[in-house]
C-alpha cells in the first residue's frame, strides 16, 4: 500500500460524492420550477442511498469481480473476502470499491435532469437500481474491469480508451436519459424559466471542484498523471464556459449565467474520457469546441427533435462524453476503430437494455404522475413538503 496514493483517493472519493450531494442536486434543483425543487433533491438523495447499497450487494462484483469477457461474476458480492488489508494496486481494495461507488451513484443521478417535474418516484428508484446493475455495472466491467472492450480485448492490445467515464458514465446516462424523456413525453408547460439561477451557479461550482476527484482520482495514484488530469480538466471547463457564453452572445445578443455554467459542465463532460491522455493545449481545443457543440446539441434536441429532455442531459453529458471519446483518437492517444467501436457497442447495448427496462418497470409502477400532480408540483403532491413558504 502506498500512503500518498491512498490519501489522495480518499479525498477524490469525497469529491466525487460531493458532485452528487449537493452539487448535482443544487444544479438541477435550481433549473426546475419552485414547486418541484424538493422532488429533484429527493430523487438524487434517494438514488445515492440506493446505489450505495446495491453496489455493495452485487454491483461492484459485476463490474470488478473477475476478468470474464462480459461480467465480473458474483465472487465479490457483499465484498466477500475483502478486508482492510486487501489491496487493489497500491490502495486498499475497499477504498477502490468506495471510489467506484461514487461513480455508480452519479451516473443514474445524471438522468434525473431528463425526467424532472413529471416522473413517478417509484419509477425513479426501481428503474435506477435495475439500470445500474444491468447497464452501468456490465459496461464498467467491459472497459475498466478487464472485459472484452478493455486492453487486450476485441480491439487488440490497446482497447477502448476511457480515462474517467466518457463512455461508461456520460454516454450511457445521456442515451438512457433521452429515451426516458421520449417515453415520458413533454411537460405540459415547458416555458417556465429556472426558479433559482443562483442555485444553478452554486451547484455548477461544486461540480467543477468535485470533478477534480472524478478525473484526477481516476489515475488511482498521487502522481504527475493525476496532476495533469486535474489541470486539463480545469482548462477544458474554463474554455467551454467562455465559448458557450461567446456563442450565446453571437446568436442571441446576450450571455446568460445559466448558459456559462452549462458550458462549464459541457467542458467537464467532454474532457472526462480524455483527461488522462491529452495536454493542456489539447484540453483548450476540446473545451472551445465543446461549448459550441453542446449548445447546438441542446437546440437540436429541443427545437428539431422536439424532445423534452428537461435539463438537457443528453445534449450536454451524452454529446460531451461521445465528443471527448472521439477526440482521444483525433489526438492520437487511442485507435479510431476502438474508440468508435466502443461507442457503438455501448450505445447499442444501452439503447436496447434501457428500452426493455422502461417497459418492465412501467408495468409495475407509474412512469408519469397524473395531470393534477404535475400541475400542483411534485414537492407537495408526492412528498408532502414545500421548498419555500408561500407567504415569505
Amino acid at each position: 500500500m502506498n500512503g500518498a496514493d491512498t490519501a489522495w483517493i480518499i479525498v477524490a472519493t469525497a469529491l466525487v460524492l460531493f458532485m452528487s450531494l449537493p452539487g448535482l442536486a443544487l444544479f438541477y434543483g435550481g433549473l426546475v420550477r419552485a414547486r418541484n425543487v424538493l422532488s429533484v433533491f429527493m430523487h438524487i438523495y434517494a438514488i445515492a442511498a440506493l446505489m450505495s447499497v446495491l453496489w455493495l450487494v452485487v454491483g461492484y462484483s459485476i463490474a470488478f469481480g473477475g476478468e470474464g469477457a462480459l461480467w465480473g461474476g458474483l465472487g465479490k458480492a457483499f465484498l466477500a473476502n475483502i478486508d482492510a488489508e486487501t489491496l487493489s494496486g497500491t490502495i486498499p481494495e475497499v477504498l477502490f470499491f468506495a471510489f467506484q461507488m461514487t461513480f455508480a451513484i452519479i451516473t443514474p443521478a445524471l438522468m434525473v435532469g431528463a425526467y424532472a417535474e413529471r416522473v413517478g418516484f417509484g419509477f425513479v428508484l426501481t428503474f435506477s437500481g435495475a439500470w445500474m446493475l444491468l447497464v452501468y455495472a456490465p459496461v464498467t466491467h467491459w472497459i475498466w474491469g478487464g472485459g472484452f472492450l478493455a486492453d487486450g480485448g476485441i480491439f487488440g492490445a490497446v482497447g477502448v480508451q476511457d480515462f474517467a467515464g466518457g463512455i461508461v458514465v456520460h454516454e450511457t446516462a445521456g442515451i438512457a436519459a433521452l429515451l426516458i424523456a421520449v417515453f415520458l413525453g413533454p411537460r405540459r408547460n415547458r416555458t417556465t424559466p429556472p426558479h433559482s439561477p443562483g442555485y444553478v451557479m452554486i451547484g455548477a461550482g461544486m461540480l467543477w471542484v468535485g470533478w477534480f476527484g472524478f478525473n484526477g482520482g481516476s489515475q488511482l495514484a498521487a502522481d504527475g498523471g493525476a496532476a495533469m488530469a486535474l489541470t486539463v480538466t480545469h482548462i477544458s471547463a474554463a474554455t467551454a464556459s467562455l465559448s458557450w457564453a461567446l456563442w450565446e452572445r453571437i446568436k442571441f445578443g446576450r450571455a446568460s449565467l445559466i448558459g456559462i455554467v452549462t458550458g462549464t459542465i459541457a467542458g467537464l463532460a467532454s474532457i472526462t474520457p480524455a483527461s488522462g491522455f491529452v495536454s493542456p493545449v489539447e484540453a483548450l481545443i476540446i473545451g472551445a469546441l465543446a461549448g459550441v457543440l453542446c449548445q447546438e446539441a441542446v437546440n437540436f434536441v429541443r427545437n428539431r427533435l422536439h424532445i423534452d429532455d428537461t435539463l438537457d442531459v443528453f445534449a450536454v453529458h451524452g454529446v460531451g462524453g461521445i465528443f471527448g471519446t472521439i477526440m482521444i483518437a483525433v489526438f492520437g492517444a487511442g485507435a479510431w476503430a476502438a474508440q468508435l467501436g466502443g461507442l457503438a457497442i455501448v450505445g447499442g447495448y444501452t439503447v436496447a437494455m434501457t428500452v426493455v427496462l422502461i417497459f418492465a418497470v412501467k408495468a409495475i409502477t407509474r412512469l408519469r404522475v397524473d395531470v393534477e400532480t404535475e400541475t400542483n408540483g411534485l414537492d407537495l403532491s408526492v412528498h408532502g413538503e414545500r421548498a419555500y413558504e408561500m407567504n415569505s
